[in-house]
């Protein structure tokens, strides 16, 4: 990818969730719950994604206890949890396209949501396919750049298949085609590498930048009420944060 890498602000979302663990692990949980029914199982060796899911939880710090039982409600008897997957898509100030994932048990209600929340902080929910054109799927796998040969990550991420390599500071970020994430998130943890984000993400095409700080305080807020939301999953954007924010 040429151009600006998004990590800053995933370690921006990253440093914020650290302090709402709780959140966090319900949400991981949630999906972690979804890939069980959806994917037929609760074995990660049968079962591809949630075999995906816990190496998010993972990266997310989510401990192997809370993994286990959650994976065990969700296979027993009796469980009637049943979540819809839906993504939203729509314009934040300043025109930031906004893409947000959610899992939800009563879509009319997170519309709702939604809508509120994009309005009060000055953009808008849009239709479907609106800005999804703006982003390309892909896996990312992020790694610690401290006791790293740059070179030796890049050539193995490489050799592994993937399609792109970035440098961003104290940060390596792998990008491979979404099929092929999987397969080359296995290959570098059997090398020992570990990673602090490890996900299929929503990677814009180009980063926008906003002038007015008005406008940047508003799409600041509208990401956090985006993020305390429970039925959200994932938000994804092309707003360029500036590091001193």
């Amino acid at each position: 990818m040429s151009g600006h890498s998004k990590w800053s602000n995933i370690k921006r979302k990253k440093e914020k969730t650290d302090s709402q663990k709780a959140k966090v692990f319900t949400k991981i949980g949630r999906e972690i719950a979804v890939a069980v029914k959806e994917g037929g199982g609760g074995d990660p060796a049968s079962n591809s994604k949630l075999k995906d899911v816990i190496a998010k939880a993972k990266a997310s710090n989510v401990p192997n206890d809370n993994i286990d039982r959650i994976i065990k409600k969700a296979v027993g008897e009796g469980n009637d949890d049943n979540y819809e997957a839906i993504q939203y898509e729509g314009y934040g100030p300043s025109g930031i396209a906004v893409i947000v994932e959610t899992l939800t048990d009563n879509r009319n209600r997170t519309a709702g949501d939604l809508r509120h929340y994009f309005d009060k902080c000055g953009g808008n929910l849009g239709m479907t396919g609106c800005v999804g054109y703006l982003f390309q799927r892909k896996g990312v796998l992020a790694i610690e750049a401290e006791g790293q040969d740059e070179d030796k990550v890049m050539e193995d991420a490489l050799e592994a298949g993937a399609i792109d390599f970035i440098a961003d500071g104290d940060i390596y970020e792998i990008q491979t085609l979404p099929d092929d994430f999987a397969g080359i998130r296995d290959d570098l943890e059997a090398k020992d590498y570990e990673f602090v984000s490890a996900e299929i993400e929503q990677v814009p095409d180009v980063y926008n930048t906003i002038e007015d700080p008005e406008l940047a305080l508003k799409m600041e807020k509208l990401l956090e009420l985006l993020e305390e939301s429970d039925d959200v999953q994932n938000i994804w954007h092309n707003w360029e944060q500036p590091e001193e924010e």
